[in-house]
């Protein structure tokens, strides 16, 4: 369980986030929507330690993590995947899975489970990320975040510019995890694509929190987007 409390938090005296509180369930799917520049990835850095926090709490399992430096906060069990990827370019893909492994000092099989869930990488296992098709690489650092067998995953637009059956293989993945007891906090833009997920939408203006939906009340009613997400 992942459950953010009151958080804020911002860029050196800016502040973005103003007592935001999520709580993302084990084995459930949250989709967090908003505007460009509502403070989502704000969010997602906050969660990872990578911005201090002006006030509030972020805990995993009940246990405080917003107190760890980033590189603990990942070793408690939080799998992180950036917008923008964030690969270590120059290394192959096989170094780059071996980091995620080292970070929480997974066990060698969990290796097996990610090339098993993503085969082309495996078929890629020798070339350097940066030779990766866009969707590959999108594929390689989701591998890279499950290789920490996270309790909480991250992910931000992780189908942004990705073509139909790449989204449908990372979609499928994030599906998987969900069934494997991780809870998902997911930033995404398509509505459809949120419907095919997600089991609950919480929304974010400002900065602040807004409203949290079940998807079904989202399929329904698609004024609840609008109020957020229209221009």
């Amino acid at each position: 369980m992942l459950k953010l409390d009151r958080i804020s938090a911002g860029y050196g005296a800016a502040q973005v986030l103003r007592e935001v509180s999520l709580h993302v369930g084990a084995g459930e799917i949250l989709c967090l929507m908003g505007r460009n520049g509502a403070g989502k990835t704000t969010l997602m850095r906050a969660i990872m330690g990578l911005l201090p926090l002006m006030g509030g709490r972020v805990m995993l399992d009940g246990a405080e993590v917003s107190a760890l430096p980033a590189h603990k906060v990942a070793r408690a069990g939080i799998g992180y995947v950036p917008q923008g990827r964030r690969l270590f370019a120059g290394l192959s893909v096989a170094q780059n899975l071996e980091i995620g492994i080292r970070t929480r000092a997974s066990p060698p099989e969990v290796l097996d489970e990610v090339l098993e869930l993503f085969p082309r990488l495996r078929e890629r296992y020798r070339q350097s990320a940066q030779t990766l098709s866009g969707g590959e690489q999108q594929m390689l650092a989701t591998a890279r975040a499950l290789c920490l067998r996270p309790k909480a995953l991250l992910l931000d637009e992780p189908t942004e510019g990705l073509q139909p059956s790449m989204v449908e293989a990372i979609r499928s993945v994030t599906v998987a995890m969900r069934a494997k007891g991780v809870a998902i906090l997911l930033v995404e833009q398509r509505i459809d694509a949120v419907l095919a997920v997600a089991d609950q939408v919480a929304f974010i203006e400002n900065g602040r929190g807004g409203e949290v939906v079940p998807v079904d009340a989202l399929n329904s009613d698609r004024s609840l987007a609008s109020r957020y997400l229209g221009v």
